[in-house]
């Protein structure tokens, strides 16, 4: 599938040729878009049972906002996608199947899924169904992202821990325990992670900075390319504001407490939410691939049914319509596709299309009939959509 792919599914009452035959109505739509703007295929769209013109004229604006939400799952499901494979493109593309095939062969290929969606239910139960189907794919895919993204987070903290700074890095690693006064009522020893630049300033004035710090008692624990660690020993009833100055002079003081085994337990847990981040990848993949292929599928539906509801609503009864995908390799060939069409069937809007002197289309003012704004712009003479797959 390319990603300039533009599809237009088009739906036109027989009448547009003398026979009203739908064949030759296909060929009247293939050729008014010409070859060189795009290829045209029939794509049958079952017949619904029909309730009343309210209900229909209600159900087109369910439909409307319910292919925005389809639209809106599709496109969810395909960033997740992108960010769990990194962006690759090639392993993307294989990913974004329906039903194991291409999406532009499924779309050649459409038939209505009569065992999913039995044609002869009421239109609103389709609409209830295809609607719960939507919601259901987006939290599946939405929770089992999310519960990646959640591990795949904390691996990330806990290798930060294992590989960054003095200022950062976990200390189970990088701290002999003798260098630490442990278990005393009065004094207690802090380890702080002093900036390279810094350090003549630290040593000079540590003694200082609070009251009842051991003198001499900054011992170097560890150093990196940025930090370098010491331990400090200090009153307990001090160490707060001891803490506190150390801070204000861009000291970092490292909370650590010594545990045995640490660094071994920090190694298994590493290992173990490692594992626990590779098994979600394939299983959020997983549930990518399906996702995007039933989120698709449905959407899909729902386009057929805001075809088929638009169509009635246009050209009433009895149903004679032909309906046709328009594949276009380009926005710029799709808007000439559309011209062209718009320029044929223009006389299908009664008076909403009139002509100039030399016969092309013109528009009267559409916010008359439509009201003001997007939706008066998007008026067609003829029942039209246009999608594309990113």
């Amino acid at each position: 599938m390319s990603k300039s792919t533009k599809y237009l599914l088009v739906s036109l009452p027989t009448s547009i040729t003398p026979s009203h035959h739908r064949d030759d109505a296909l060929d009247a739509v293939s050729a008014t878009v010409a070859p060189e703007n795009g290829s045209v295929a029939p794509f049958p769209i079952p017949e619904f049972k029909i309730g009343t013109l309210d209900a229909l004229v209600q159900q087109a604006d369910e439909l409307a906002k319910l292919e925005a939400a389809c639209q809106g799952v599709v496109a969810k499901v395909g960033d997740a996608l992108k960010n769990i494979l990194e962006g690759d493109e090639a392993q993307i593309e294989k990913m974004k199947t329906v039903n194991d095939k291409p999406v532009d062969q499924y779309l050649r290929t459409f038939s209505w899924n009569k065992v999913k969606y039995r044609a002869d239910k009421p239109l609103a139960e389709l609409i209830d169904l295809l609607q719960k189907e939507a919601a259901s794919i987006d939290n599946d895919i939405r929770t089992k992202y999310t519960q990646y993204n959640q591990v795949k987070n904390t691996l990330a903290t806990l290798q930060r821990k294992q590989t960054g700074n003095l200022s950062t890095k976990s200390l189970a690693s990088v701290v002999d325990p003798r260098t630490l006064v442990q278990d005393s009522e009065y004094i207690e020893t802090h380890l702080i992670a002093v900036p390279a630049q810094q350090i003549k300033e630290f040593l000079k004035t540590y003694e200082t900075v609070a009251p009842m710090v051991v003198p001499r008692s900054a011992t170097l624990v560890a150093s990196d390319n940025d930090f370098t660690l010491y331990a400090v020993t200090t009153f307990k009833k001090h160490s707060v504001e001891f803490v506190h100055k150390c801070r204000e002079s861009k000291w970092i003081p490292r909370d650590f407490k010594y545990v045995a085994g640490g660094k071994e337990e920090e190694r298994r847990e590493v290992e173990r939410v490692g594992g626990d981040e590779r098994k979600l990848w394939g299983e959020t993949l997983r549930l990518g691939r399906t996702a995007w292929s039933e989120a698709v599928m449905v959407w899909i539906h729902v386009l057929v049914l805001r075809v088929f509801v638009e169509t009635v609503l246009r050209y009433g009864l009895p149903l004679d319509f032909v309906c046709t995908l328009i594949r276009t390799a380009s926005s710029k060939q799709a808007d000439k596709a559309k011209h062209n069409l718009d320029d044929k069937y223009s006389y299908l809007a009664g008076n909403a299309f009139g002509r100039d002197k030399k016969g092309r289309v013109k528009r009267d003012d559409p916010s008359e009939m439509h009201g003001e704004g997007a939706a008066a712009a998007d008026y067609t003479a003829y029942v039209y959509y246009d999608f594309e797959f990113q």
